[in-house]
């Protein structure tokens, strides 16, 4: 499993059995057992270029049978709510379609389109502009995960928790932040937040809030998944 933070992984490391630190060269790994299935977890930082090269370390100590993207979404469908679960069923990048195979559980999820792009999307009218194309939700990770589990011939799913809605705009400027090791300039961003504060600051932690729902739901869901 893949995300971009090891914060995404939360909610799923309270559900695996004896997780182990692991050294991969990735930012953050851990082994363990999920619902018996042994699993690797893997946060190597933001992006496709990123999310691929933790696929790719991965690969050489754990010979999975399976990859998936996991993490945080944005919903391009104004009816999916915070915290919903959307398993996709095609991931596309730039116009290019991968397949993907269905992850199924008892918990609650949608399933449809999931676009990745490589910039945070910030406004409602890029959102709705993705929407046009067909996608139900937008992340920055999966493309890579892709590509990468297809050159290896792995199959591929992608599970993603929703944390903004399709009708919101941000106040803060997470790309300007995002630094070129995958990681966001904290620093950079409290001081911006500084500037706008009535604005900012509030939106901040509001999206600290709903990353922690997040993560619950997304651990609750893989509690009982099947492959």
């Amino acid at each position: 499993m893949v995300a971009s933070d090891a914060m995404e992984f939360r909610g799923v490391l309270t559900r695996t059995q004896a997780p182990r630190r692991i050294s991969i060269g990735t930012d953050w790994a851990r082994t363990g057992k999920l619902n018996g299935q042994d699993v690797l977890l893997v946060a190597n930082g933001v992006g496709w270029r990123r999310a691929a090269e933790a696929v790719e370390a991965a690969w050489t100590v754990f010979r999975a049978d399976r990859v998936l993207s996991i993490g945080f979404c944005g919903a391009l469908d104004p009816s999916l709510p915070l915290s919903e679960i959307v398993v996709a069923n095609c991931v596309s990048a730039s116009a290019r379609p991968f397949p993907v195979l269905p992850v199924e559980g008892s918990k609650p999820a949608v399933s449809g389109p999931i676009c990745s792009v490589d910039r945070v999307i910030t406004t409602a009218a890029e959102k709705q502009a993705l929407a046009a194309r067909g996608a139900i939700a937008v992340e920055m990770e999966a493309a890579g995960v892709a590509e990468k589990a297809e050159s290896l011939g792995l199959p591929f799913s992608c599970v993603k928790v929703v944390t903004d809605l399709a009708s919101e705009d941000m106040a803060n400027d997470f790309n300007k932040a995002l630094r070129s090791d995958g990681h966001f300039a904290t620093m950079l961003i409290f001081r911006d937040s500084l500037r706008h504060p009535g604005a900012r600051i509030p939106e901040l932690i509001r999206l600290q809030r709903r990353c922690a729902r997040a993560t619950r739901t997304l651990g609750d869901f893989f509690a009982d998944c099947r492959f």
